[in-house]
């Protein structure tokens, strides 16, 4: 039996182990399993493999994205720009090799919102919230995209970030903001990112990653300001149908 799952911590919000066992009875793929392996540090992540020989995929999430590339042999040539895995494939020799395909399923959620392809023009500025694996990834797919961005964080350490505070001095008028922070993911719904309400104005994209519950408070919040608003359930799709690709081949 080939073994798959995700490691992270916490996982009880996480909707992977459902995806994919679904997807496995769907398509009659019966050697394989997928679950769930919480890490209370990502120093455990080698004894979980000795102690599971049988893994031969990963996907990762909150909080190793970053941490987790010291235990990996290899890096793809994407995850290694971004700085950041959420992907793990295994081989049989025992390497351990990163992507990110958090990129590929922000790329291609992008591509099919009604809120983008109606417009005549790309966006012309984005906001990131927060500043881990995710938002690396988000930023990779709007720098390639040439869509300008700014980091929006509690604490800003580097030239590109900006405080929720300095939101308010902001022209924002049309555009994305992009919640990469796990705030508002279940059980903590009644949480939202710190954004002066005066910056979500109409038309503006609200994409929040979150995507348990399915309309997080930021969205429901962004929606009555006539914010088009997008959850993060495709973009776990698609990541997810991505990293089966990796795994199989």
């Amino acid at each position: 039996m080939r073994a798959f799952g995700l490691i992270g911590w916490p996982l009880g919000h996480s909707f992977s182990k459902k995806y994919f066992s679904e997807k496995f009875s769907l398509e009659g793929i019966s050697d394989a399993q997928y679950d769930l392996y919480p890490l209370a540090s990502i120093t455990d992540l080698p004894d979980l493999l000795r102690q599971n020989p049988g893994i031969k995929g990963l996907n990762v999430t909150i909080p190793y994205k970053e941490s987790v590339i010291p235990f990996l042999t290899e890096l793809d040539e994407t995850a290694r720009a971004v700085g950041a895995v959420n992907c793990i494939k295994i081989q049989t020799s025992g390497q351990r090799i990163g992507y990110n395909t958090d990129i590929i399923g922000f790329d291609l959620c992008l591509n099919g919102l009604p809120a983008l392809m109606q417009r005549p023009n790309q966006p012309t500025k984005a906001y990131i919230l927060g500043t881990g694996g995710a938002a690396k990834a988000v930023a990779y797919v709007l720098q390639k995209r040439g869509i300008p961005f700014q980091f929006v964080s509690r604490n800003p350490q580097e030239t590109n970030q900006i405080s929720y505070d300095a939101l308010l001095n902001s022209d924002f008028t049309s555009g994305i903001i992009v919640n990469c922070t796990p705030l508002g993911t279940f059980p903590n719904t009644a949480e939202i990112p710190p954004i002066p309400p005066e910056i979500m104005k109409p038309g503006i994209l609200v994409f929040d990653l979150v995507y348990n519950p399915s309309e997080t408070l930021l969205l429901c919040q962004a929606k009555a300001q006539g914010c088009f608003v997008q959850n993060g359930l495709e973009m776990l799709h698609l990541q997810a149908d991505a990293a089966w690709k990796i795994w199989q081949t």
